[in-house]
């Protein structure tokens, strides 16, 4: 499990595109449970900690050995509950809020180095000179060969206007050279969008952030206004590790009509269990005027394609898992990761908090994808030869301790390759796969898209041996003519 690659990363902006969280922000949580407080525990959890004050070898400061002793009780619950100290406690908030201090670069791992997908326009970054497909050999003189991409992300972060050195080496250049990048607060933009053919438009979602509903809404209003007979729209969500769940909800509701339910919650609590519909007041972060308010009509049924792979998780999962429900669009690509719980994150004090998976959440139609991910109507690989890096990759049934998926039960989680089986597959789709460019030319997944629109041949994914479930009946083969889906083909509501 650990030697699967993770999922490509933002990094300069201070956030690792791997498994995100759907999270709601509470206050502080005074109340215990109903049961009575386990004495005899928490007097040997207090006799641990008088031991190790008086016996251990050197002293341990009372704050670290108590911040420790939380975090091991949180993070054994699940691997999307965590306990957050005072500096992962910032980055949280900095992440939802789409800022980070950082370079301003999209980069991924090759050959052991950090290669640069694309530095954002006028970043930091950018305006160094640092361009697509450069490779970052050096960070402050440390050697990037031997480091986790974690570890690199690290390196490279820091306070507001504050120095790193990077060292890059660019193709067809003499020799490596050094530059020095000055670290800003970077504003992410979690939504772009383009017309990729005349009737055809492109929407990519790279996070579910505060600010992604509105986006959303400006990106589809402007493509609208520019090009008013849309035939066909691909909202993109690959690698998109998910967010805050009102964004996905709002998203959503963007292309179904408002009284649909979008994604159920249940859990422990009473206020866990909860259905969300595509109405304002289960999308809005903000006060103010409805973004979704003045969409065009044509939202509601122009033909939609979803693309997702194996990164996309979580909010992701609750656009793609709804779309599919309501048969508003077909989703095509790779089983997504599977990450099919909600967190709130519970402020402990000003500068710490908790992050608790509280509820598991449910699609329209009642399916629980925790542990299985969303099934693509159509399979497409993301290179005409193969499912590159996306094959690899981490899924929530890799993860230890994962929440299994209470219907299906651990029998219909994703199989695990044994580790020397996993190490020689990692190498072999390691050896000539290369990041792709989400949106371009050369985006395979992207052109399958538009030949279903067309009504053109769709090349499926090759079989794959480690598959959970079957295709979809009517998609035998490895090509296929497009699915229809009828304007207003739509089931009704599910009541709750």
């Amino acid at each position: 499990m650990g030697k699967k690659l993770k999922n490509l990363g933002l990094i300069g902006l201070g956030m690792v595109a791997g498994v995100a969280v759907s999270v709601q922000y509470s206050a502080l949580a005074q109340k215990g449970g109903d049961a009575p407080l386990p004495l005899d525990e928490l007097r040997q959890l207090a006799d641990v900690y008088a031991l190790i004050k008086s016996d251990y070898v050197e002293k341990v400061d009372d704050k670290k050995l108590l911040s420790d002793a939380i975090a091991g009780m949180v993070n054994s619950l699940d691997p999307h509950s965590v306990y957050l100290d005072q500096k992962d406690f910032t980055e949280m908030r900095e992440e939802v809020q789409g800022r980070f201090v950082g370079l301003g670069i999209e980069v991924a791992m090759e050959d052991g180095y950090v290669k640069i997908v694309s530095p954002i326009e006028e970043s930091p970054a950018y305006r160094a000179g640092i361009k697509a497909g450069d490779l970052i050999t050096r960070i402050d003189n440390v050697p990037v060969k031997g480091l986790s991409l974690d570890d690199a992300i690290k390196r490279m972060r820091g306070e507001p206007h504050s120095k790193v050195m990077l060292t890059i080496a660019r193709r067809g250049a003499d020799a490596p050279w050094v530059v020095p990048v000055e670290r800003e607060e970077i504003k992410v933009v979690s939504v772009k969008a383009k017309m990729i053919e005349p009737g055809y438009a492109w929407l990519r979602i790279n996070q579910f952030q505060e600010e992604t509903v509105d986006e959303v809404a400006d990106k589809l209003k402007d493509l609208y206004a520019r090009n008013p007979n849309i035939k066909g729209l691909v909202l993109d969500l690959r690698n998109d590790p998910g967010g805050l769940l009102p964004s996905a909800i709002g998203v959503s509701a963007a292309f179904l009509p408002a009284n649909d339910v979008i994604v159920s919650t249940k859990g422990q609590m009473t206020t866990s269990n909860v259905t969300y519909y595509g109405r304002r007041e289960f999308y809005a972060i903000k006060p103010g005027a409805d973004p979704l308010a003045r969409l065009p009509a044509a939202l509601k049924t122009v033909p939609m394609v979803v693309l997702v792979n194996t990164g996309s998780a979580s909010a992701s999962e609750i656009v793609a898992g709804a779309l599919q429900d309501y048969k508003r669009a077909i989703v095509m690509g790779s089983q997504t990761f599977g990450k099919g719980s909600v967190q709130d994150l519970r402020q402990l004090t000003p500068d710490t908090a908790v992050k608790l998976t509280i509820a598991r959440y449910y699609t329209p139609k009642g399916r629980s994808i925790q542990a299985l991910g969303i099934v693509p109507d159509l399979k497409v690989d993301e290179t005409p030869d193969g499912d590159g890096l996306n094959a690899v990759r981490v899924r929530e049934a890799d993860l230890d301790h994962h929440l299994s998926n209470e219907a299906a039960g651990k029998s219909a989680n994703a199989k695990r390759r044994d580790e020397l089986e996993e190490e020689q597959f990692t190498m072999a789709a390691l050896k000539n796969a290369k990041p792709v460019e989400f949106g371009g030319k050369d985006d395979f997944q992207l052109a399958q898209a538009l030949n279903h629109f067309k009504g053109l041949k769709v090349q499926l994914a090759k079989a794959d041996p480690d598959e959970d479930k079957p295709a979809p009946a009517g998609l035998p083969g490895q090509e296929q003519k497009p699915v229809e889906i009828k304007d207003g083909a739509r089931p009704a509501a599910p009541k709750r």
